[in-house]
């Protein structure tokens, strides 16, 4: 190809990252990267995995960068002193911002869905994923998770879809103000809530993306998008948890441990149709309502919708079963700020069980900005029985402000008569699970930005064997 473009990719392993490698790739360009988790031989696999699309592999220090026709693609967060940068700045490579490229894609789709919101984006880009993809819409999917439906031997990291359809699916995310540079044609709004950024820079953003796209699909049950709605007025398609409040509703929903039916109904229509998800809680029941409102967008019935979302196996991280032993189930989850943790929390007390809870931090940052909302969210979903466990936040290198640890989180939550404790490590956090542990407990692993977490939960259940 005369137009092909040569990549180079810091931090090639990202949740972020990854996806949108394997589309560039997939798109006939070349492609190259570094990793630190490469270099400190952590996810071995996920880097076997790249290399077997084609994509060279190099040390995160500077030495990959040898040309200056090379485009180097950081996220925001890649300080200007790593070596990767230094050697882009070296030799005159243009640097680009990984949203920028993701943007630049996005926007050049025929039929661009955005997904956005504090909550619920990948599990409502995958559902949308699913549904395109199962009414044979052949889309693009870009994913900050696995996605279980597209997971094989050959491509165990199934982040992303690359499809030749109209409509190329994404979240977007608005914690680095990225969600700017996002044209949707189809804009989906799951739910505002503190997260990265203040109340009003979240209004303006989340506003902004849903006034650039020609059909909004935007939720009733949270008070900031249902103002955006309200302000809207046409080219919306609403939903609810509540019956005849929006365009589309649940009815008869039916908690399960592992899934949850319900039936959906667009009142406009008068159609209803069941669904039977096979992961569980109310939150995922308004992701499924998302999905569907935006796969109608699309041209896809309600209730094509509504079967494909029965086959729709989820996505790697979010409440999925790890293994049982002795009586104890483990359970890994995604869940690293307060709305995600309250979700959760919520969808696991519907059932009997105590909780063990360890929940390490994403970032020392998120702790300093969320201190109060922190511990409120644990405070009010522990049940007295549960035990909540913390190590240090990760840390992977950088300048960051530890002001705040998972000790200040810890003692807040023991103030308010809840059971808590801060450990030094993960390791110590692993040890006091094991020994607390009882038939019929529920062990949930919780955080992000760490995949070795999956292989931590994996490893309790072994230990938990007889």
């Amino acid at each position: 190809m005369a137009d092909t473009k040569d990549y180079f990719f810091c931090g090639i392993g990202g949740s972020g990252m990854l996806p949108l490698a394997m589309i560039v790739s997939a798109r006939g360009d070349h492609m190259e990267g570094s990793d630190r988790a490469l270099d400190q031989g952590r996810t071995a696999a996920k880097f076997d995995y790249l290399r077997s699309l084609g994509i060279a592999l190099h040390a995160q220090d500077g030495s990959g960068l040898t040309r200056p026709g090379q485009i180097l693609v950081a996220s925001a967060a890649v300080e200007d002193s790593v070596p990767d940068v230094v050697a882009a700045n070296k030799i005159g490579a243009t640097r680009l911002a990984r949203a920028g490229l993701l943007a630049q894609l996005f926007n050049d789709a025929v039929c661009p869905i955005g997904v956005a919101g504090t909550s619920g984006k990948s599990t409502t880009t995958a559902m949308i994923g699913w549904i395109l993809h199962h009414a044979d819409k052949d889309p693009t999917v870009m994913n900050g998770a696995v996605m279980k439906n597209f997971v094989r031997e050959d491509a165990l990291f199934a982040s992303a879809l690359v499809g030749g359809g109209a409509a190329f699916v994404s979240e977007v995310d608005e914690s680095d103000g990225s969600i700017a540079a996002f044209n949707p044609k189809i804009a989906v709004l799951n739910n505002i809530s503190l997260d990265h950024k203040t109340m009003d820079e979240l209004r303006a953003l989340f506003g902004g993306f849903v006034e650039r796209a020609e059909t909004a699909v935007l939720n009733l049950d949270n008070e900031e998008t249902a103002r955006i709605a309200a302000a809207r007025g046409t080219g919306c398609i609403t939903y609810s948890l509540k019956a005849g409040k929006a365009d589309l509703s649940a009815c008869n929903i039916r908690p399960e441990p592992f899934g949850v039916s319900f039936d959906v109904v667009a009142s406009e229509a008068n159609i209803s149709a069941s669904v039977a998800l096979n992961m569980p809680g109310r939150h995922n029941v308004s992701n499924a309502l998302a999905a569907i409102a935006a796969a109608s967008a699309s041209g896809v019935t309600v209730t094509d919708a509504a079967q494909a979302l029965s086959s729709f196996e989820g996505v790697k991280r979010r409440l999925e079963f790890v293994g049982e032993g002795d009586g104890v189930t483990v359970i890994d989850d995604f869940a690293h700020n307060p709305d995600k943790i309250t979700a959760s929390l919520k969808t696991l007390h519907e059932f009997p069980g105590r909780l063990l809870v360890m929940f390490q931090p994403h970032g020392y940052g998120p702790l300093k900005k969320m201190k109060a909302e922190f511990i409120a969210c644990f405070t009010d979903n522990l049940n007295t029985d549960d035990i909540l466990f913390m190590p240090q936040p990760v840390y992977y290198g950088g300048s960051v402000d530890r002001s705040v640890s998972s000790a200040d989180i810890a003692q807040g939550v023991v103030a308010a008569s809840r059971n808590a404790e801060a450990l030094p490590d993960r390791d110590a956090c692993g040890a006091r699970l094991l020994e607390c542990a009882r038939p019929g407990d529920r062990i949930i692993i919780m955080g992000a930005r760490d995949d070795t977490l999956s292989t931590f939960a994996a490893g309790l259940v072994e230990k938990l064997m007889p």
